[in-house]
């Protein structure tokens, strides 16, 4: 599936319906996180990423300003083959592009290992986020 994986980068207004339907899945129904967290109002500010395949979007991710990626979300369907990946690597070179001189990101816990092979160190303690343990991670752009 990975050789024929799309992925779009746009704003809220050219991804966001697909974006956040993937969101709501994956967040508000499987993850239980409430609207109000999930829905922070930051969208129109960020860049946003559609992985597709066939035509269906299976998994999104998004840029803050700021260089934080967040929303980092893959259909359960389309789990495990690389999807997530091909989005992380697409917003680490937008977040170049654009100047940032790092990337950083809040893991939930159980995807450490899975942003440690993209390069990401873990920083700090573990913290609650919307009810699900989480730790900020870092990934130098200075290369």
């Amino acid at each position: 599936m990975t050789g024929s994986i799309e992925i779009r980068e746009g704003s809220w207004a050219e991804l966001g319906a697909e974006a956040s339907e993937i969101r709501r899945i994956v967040f508000i129904e499987e993850q239980q996180v409430p609207l109000e967290e999930e829905w922070d109002g930051r969208d129109d500010e960020c860049r946003h990423f559609l992985a597709w395949h066939r035509e269906k979007a299976l998994g999104t991710a998004r840029l803050l300003p700021d260089g934080h990626i967040g929303r980092v979300a893959v259909l359960e369907e389309a789990r495990g083959v690389g999807i997530g990946a091909a989005l992380m690597q697409a917003a680490i070179e937008s977040a170049r592009r654009l100047g940032h001189a790092q990337v950083e990101l809040a893991a939930q816990t159980h995807a450490l290992a899975f942003y440690e092979n993209l390069g990401f160190t873990a920083v700090g303690d573990t913290f609650m986020d919307a009810g699900i343990p989480h730790r900020n991670m870092r990934l130098s752009l200075s290369a």
